[in-house]
């Protein structure tokens, strides 16, 4: 056995040629695998020579591959994302259901946890990004006691769109002066353009006339019908000529020259207001372009399919809420704090659940018949109007609404609420009395049947008899409410009878207990 020293170079030299690759020398060198005093048996040197540059140098090079963090569907309708913020730094620990990120969907802002554990490598996609892909690459993990300082972002994804900045306003120079158009001049045998209606074009071009041998008389300098009918009358007459155009210059082989800006009409009307500047005054004509967010795009898509697909029907009812306001009035002396739509909303329940040919939806071919109860409430936000569901509200009382009513509006305005929170439903309510509305008609929400729409509760004096039969004039409080439903599903005999057993389970609130 050899067991003299073997120096760095000679350990170097001996191994590669023993491994037969010049790149296994520069790792070994560049990692300092160089024993110095270490000796080697030359039996042993054939098994070396056998072994691969990754197996001499250990688990320090295996790299496996980092866990991808794709755009989450976080919504049914949801077809691109904003990244709103970051909850984890790159180089932080993350455990399995950590939140990651908040993101806005098309309904509200839902915070994207960690399936897995480890160490958040790479943010790809900055905060403030928007319209994001559904499966785009938003962010990359490695397990722990990986490198997460040199992951690169895989070959076979795309570049991340870049985070839109706000334009700066343009800084006016002190010298600036608006350019006036240089007035053409007019060269002989070209007559000037002037602005003709329809009809004067046929009759000119019919009598071989043109508009500059008459004049116009018509608003904003228009050429009219009666300015061309004056011309053919002079033609007639003899007082003016066929009117023949003087031939051009003889035109000759040349580049292209590209057209000049004609000098402006009289009366200027741009087809597009232009848009005003940030920072300075609006001036007249000028419009300023609001970004729409992604609830509100399709709040906007789904109105307008609702209203252009569904056939609304609509039946109104008044309703004496004298019982209720009592009954209320007594849960307050005992320190229950209910108000009139949760009243409103358990009568819908008691209503659906006495009536499920209401509680339906519509699949695409045909009505389908929901087994619970679960009404939708609308609650306007700084983004749009979101529709919080309360679940299985048939079999809660007036107070769990109540609370379950607080906890998702609070959420909704928030912008915390969980899909589940949002998606689904059987009906719709929306209540606009707190904003002093008497009535007014709500919009479906596809693939629901019906919505509700109430109005505020009112005085109003009605002719009633006393317990002896004798006329009297009382103050009821009333409220009008409105349902909209499809004519698909719900016709006009189901959509009554619904109204008045709803009324009937309104104005009796022990039908409610």
């Amino acid at each position: 056995m050899d067991c003299r020293p073997w120096s760095e170079l000679e350990v170097v030299s001996r191994y590669s040629a023993a491994a037969g690759c010049a790149y296994q020398t520069w790792l070994m060198c560049h990692f300092g695998l160089c024993f110095g005093q270490q000796c080697f048996p030359p039996e042993n040197q054939g098994d070396i020579a056998g072994t691969s540059s990754i197996q001499l140098l250990g688990p320090a090079l295996t790299h496996a591959d980092p866990i991808k963090i794709l755009m989450p569907s976080l919504s049914p309708t949801m077809e691109r994302g904003n990244i709103v913020k970051w909850l984890k730094k790159e180089g932080e620990a993350v455990s399995a259901g950590d939140a990651l990120c908040e993101i806005e969907t098309d309904k509200a802002v839902v915070t994207l946890d960690a399936n897995d554990d480890g160490i958040l490598a790479k943010i790809v996609v900055e905060e403030g990004a928007k319209n994001i892909k559904l499966g785009s690459l938003i962010a990359l993990m490695v397990e722990e006691g990986e490198d997460w300082k040199h992951v690169e972002i895989p070959k076979d994804v795309s570049a991340p769109p870049p985070v839109p900045k706000p334009p700066a306003p343009p800084q006016p120079s002190p010298q600036t002066q608006t350019p006036c158009p240089a007035r053409k001049e007019r060269t002989v045998g070209t007559p000037p353009r002037l602005r003709l209606s329809p009809a004067a074009r046929n009759i000119l071009e019919k009598h071989s006339l043109d508009a500059s041998q008459g004049t116009a008389t018509g608003p904003r300098g228009v050429f009219t019908k009666e300015d061309a009918l004056r011309l053919v009358e002079l033609k007639q007459m003899g007082k003016i000529a066929e009117f023949r155009p003087a031939p051009g210059p003889p035109s000759t082989l040349s580049a292209p020259v590209p057209p000049q800006p004609t000098a402006g009409l009289s009366y200027p009307r741009p087809m597009i207001p232009p848009v005003s500047i940030p920072g300075q005054p609006n001036a007249a004509g000028t419009f300023t372009e609001i970004p729409a967010s992604n609830i509100r795009k399709v709040i906007a898509k789904r109105l307008t399919e609702s209203k252009s697909t569904v056939p609304h029907a609509y039946a109104t009812a008044n309703c004496d809420l004298g019982a209720v306001l009592k009954v209320r009035r007594d849960l307050v002396k005992d320190d229950i704090k209910v108000s009139v739509n949760d009243f409103i909303i358990r009568a819908a329940a008691v209503t659906l659940k006495q009536m499920p040919g209401v509680n339906v939806t519509w699949d695409g071919e045909g009505p389908k018949h929901l087994p619970s109860v679960d009404i939708s409430v609308a609650v306007a936000t700084d983004k749009g109007l979101i529709t919080p569901i309360i679940k299985d509200a048939a079999a809660k009382d007036i107070r769990e609404i109540a609370d379950a009513v607080k906890v998702l509006s609070k959420k909704a305005r928030d912008g915390k609420l969980l899909p589940e929170e949002y998606q689904g439903g059987s009906f719709s309510i929306s209540n606009l009395g707190m904003f002093g509305i008497d009535e007014f008609t709500a919009v479906i929400n596809p693939p629901q049947a019906c919505i509700l729409a109430v109005g505020r509760f009112r005085p109003v004096l009605k002719l009633t008899e006393d317990e002896e039969g004798n006329p009297q004039v009382r103050q009821h409080q009333l409220i009008t409410v409105t349902m909209s439903s499809d004519s698909r599903m719900v016709d006009d005999e189901l959509a009554t009878k619904f109204l008045e057993t709803f009324k009937a389970n309104l104005e009796n609130p022990m039908r409610l207990a």
